[in-house]
């Protein structure tokens, strides 16, 4: 009986409350209409992949695209690529392994999504950073 009470009193503290919330990667809200999380949205610096706002066309140009954490694409599928959400068009760009030090030359492939969804890459590419085939791989990319 008295382990039934502790159990219950243990679970009755488990409600969300409303107000900030502190997370790994910052502070968070609760919405107090739908009770969701609200994460906040990751923010990239110098992020060069803009849209035109007169001619709708993606303006690009060189410099740091964002962070993405990268898992291993299809190893059958040859050649060193990074499929990102961080692009909307395929080009040429320079992915950096912070871990390693070591950054490679590649080509970005659109993908759907968030830009804060995650990527997928070459065997290659994995391979020349020096990165463990089967861990997620935090990557900085560079547009040339």
């Amino acid at each position: 009986m008295r382990q039934m009470i502790m159990i219950a009193l243990c679970v009755s503290g488990c409600g969300v409350l409303p107000g900030p919330i502190e997370t790994a990667s910052g502070t968070a809200s609760v919405s107090s209409a739908s009770g969701e999380l609200q994460r906040p949205v990751a923010r990239f610096d110098g992020v060069v992949a803009t849209e035109a706002s007169v001619s709708g066309t993606p303006e690009v140009s060189v410099g740091t695209l964002g962070r993405t954490i990268a898992s291993l694409g299809n190893p059958g599928e040859p050649g060193m690529w990074l499929k990102t959400p961080l692009v909307s068009a395929e080009r040429s760009a320079r992915v950096s392994n912070p871990a390693t030090g070591q950054s490679v030359e590649v080509t970005l492939i659109p993908i759907e999504g968030p830009r804060t969804a995650g990527s997928r890459m070459s065997l290659a590419a994995m391979q020349a950073l020096g990165a463990p085939l089967g861990d997620l791989v935090e990557v900085d990319v560079f547009g040339l």
